[in-house]
């Protein structure tokens, strides 16, 4: 979880980037019920099937519907907010929820592991695309959390 890319790949390998992506920026309220990751799934799908990278969708869907169902397990019934966009040739799937602050660091850190650990399936997925992932609490009196997924464009077949 270091927010950079690990799998820097030679130029000749990377496929060229559809004009449409540059312009993917786009934000989904959810609103923390059980069924958020299915629509969270097919929101990133379209999307990027719009945007011309159906490359990413399978791993981009599986993050989106990983990153609602643990801000769901953690934070149930509270609103939350999916950003995808295309940014410094990778995509970026955020999702920000609405986790309360806790009263001390260690909690704070207790929270944040459990919470990681509960992101395997995320983390691997990932990791097997080059790409990082990571969890990091939104610095708001009120609280809240971050957690993304970082996924390069994958080679041309």
């Amino acid at each position: 979880m270091t927010g950079t890319l690990r799998d820097l790949r030679p130029a000749r390998e990377i496929r060229r980037i559809p004009r449409e992506a540059a312009a993917l920026n786009h934000s989904i309220r959810l609103p923390g019920s059980a069924y958020c990751a299915g629509s969270a799934r097919s929101g990133v799908r379209s999307l990027l099937t719009r945007h011309g990278l159906p490359c990413l969708c399978d791993t981009a869907a599986l993050a989106a519907s990983e990153l609602v169902a643990c801000a769901h397990r953690f934070t149930p019934g509270k609103e939350m907010l999916l950003n995808v966009r295309w940014q410094f040739d990778a995509l970026r799937v955020v999702l920000y929820d609405q986790h309360p602050a806790h009263s001390s660091p260690e909690a704070s850190e207790e929270c944040r592991g459990r919470r990681s650990r509960g992101m395997w399936l995320l983390a691997a997925a990932v990791e097997a695309c080059g790409g990082d992932w990571g969890l990091t609490p939104v610095l708001t009196p009120v609280g809240g959390a971050k957690a993304w997924a970082l996924l390069p464009m994958p080679p041309s077949p």
